[in-house]
């Protein structure tokens, strides 16, 4: 896909939102925690598989964790590794220079070891068909990956801080039900880097929202109508999504109470006075769209 270039208002706020993005990244920075993927993986209950060193199949009675946990780190796998095309898409939206060029090849750094990070664990608890695996990372790589708000920054930064706190809450609801101690500490770990990742992006949004009320507000209102993983389109992404639904980990509910109501206080959304005319029609349609993600959510619920 050829890069769109963004609006000459866009690039315009870019630029001017490139000092909060500064003082958010420095404020990463100081806040993050190195940790190493190595240290979360339980190397002495693995053994070779069949193939070339002659090991032992893969056996699905083997995993040491609940199938819905299982299904829960298949689902966010194949998402984490897609990072290749996520680094080009949001470099594209972002910017490649100054505070935004470094905040994301810090945030690919980290996010990068998530994946390295549950493969290995799924691959030495052999919780997961390594051959199944690895054929669905490669025809997902293969499709690549568009965000649905190219050449929009503020639906863009609306989408990353919504998806951010999106999987910060999928991986703390795995580590509920996973059943496994180390699956428990790796858990935690990455929900802690996702919700750094969340604070710097809702730091700069927040600055956005100051500036540019209406424009955000707009924004909000289709972000939050057309919402979804960036990792859709991965080879049996439906499935997995129903089982993590079915099991609590990422349900209606807590899309609805736990990551959009959040972000739309934070931002004071139905709070801010004074929009004007286009603002406020956004904002209408935007309380339209939070009802009807209210009333999935609670039929959800009582479903359950």
């Amino acid at each position: 896909m050829a890069k769109k270039p963004l609006p000459h208002d866009d690039t315009a706020l870019v630029l001017e939102l490139e000092p909060i993005a500064g003082r958010a990244l420095d404020a990463h920075l100081k806040s993050a925690e190195e940790w190493y993927p190595h240290q979360y993986v339980p190397w002495s209950k693995g053994t070779n598989f069949d193939g070339v060193l002659g090991g032992e199949p893969w056996d699905p009675e083997r995993r040491v964790i609940t199938q819905a946990a299982r299904d829960g780190l298949l689902h966010n796998l194949l998402s984490e590794e897609n990072l290749p095309a996520y680094h080009r898409v949001v470099s594209e939206v972002f910017g490649e220079d100054g505070a935004w060029g470094a905040w994301i090849n810090r945030w690919t750094a980290e996010e990068g070891r998530h994946g390295m990070a549950i493969r290995d664990y799924l691959m030495v608890t052999r919780a997961a068909d390594p051959v199944a695996l690895e054929d669905a990372r490669r025809e997902h790589v293969q499709r690549g990956y568009g965000i649905d708000y190219h050449g929009d920054f503020l639906g863009s930064l609306i989408y990353v801080t919504l998806q951010e706190l999106a999987t910060r809450v999928s991986y703390r609801n795995i580590r509920k039900v996973c059943g496994d101690s180390a699956c428990e500490a790796l858990m935690h770990r990455i929900a802690q880097d996702e919700n750094r990742h969340m604070l710097f992006y809702r730091t700069v949004l927040d600055s956005a929202m100051e500036i540019e009320p209406d424009r955000v507000v707009s924004a909000c209102a289709e972000v939050i109508a057309t919402f979804r993983s960036p990792g859709h389109g991965a080879p049996g992404f439906g499935q997995l999504a129903l089982s993590m639904m079915r099991s609590g980990i990422y349900t209606p509910a807590c899309h609805h109470y736990e990551v959009v109501v959040p972000l739309m206080r934070f931002l004071r959304v139905f709070d801010m006075p004074s929009l004007r005319s286009d603002g406020e029609s956004s904002r209408e349609k935007l309380a339209g769209i939070m009802e009807k993600s209210e009333l999935r959510a609670r039929r959800f619920a009582s479903a359950g």
